[in-house]
């Protein structure tokens, strides 16, 4: 048998979906309080940075910070709130628990 099938019968997520999915549970643990302060100051939405209300501040986005470096885009200040963004409207409430964030978020990188 191969290894995919094997994986995809244990539910494991393939390397880069688990990367994506711990950055993730990081953005979404530093939205709700639960990390630590000097990774919340890095991720914050829209509507808390003070900036102008838009109709996006709606759907709870994070504010990307400008780099000038690749280096730069890799670094949690950036990959996280980039990441934070693409995921669907309806994984970025903030009235979900951690447990049902977890497991549709699971699902959503599993298709």
């Amino acid at each position: 048998m191969h290894v995919t099938r094997i994986l995809r019968q244990l539910h494991w997520l393939p390397v880069r979906q688990r990367i994506e999915f711990k950055l993730a549970m990081l953005v979404f643990k530093t939205l709700h309080g639960s990390a630590p302060q000097y990774l919340v100051d890095d991720c914050q939405l829209v509507t808390a940075s003070g900036r102008r209300q838009l109709r996006l501040s709606d759907v709870n986005k994070c504010v990307i910070q400008r780099t000038r470096t690749h280096l730069g885009d890799r670094s949690f200040a950036v990959a996280g709130p980039r990441l934070w963004n693409s995921l669907p409207v309806g994984l970025r409430h903030i009235n979900l628990s951690i447990g049902q964030f977890r497991s549709a978020l699971k699902t959503h990188l599993f298709e």
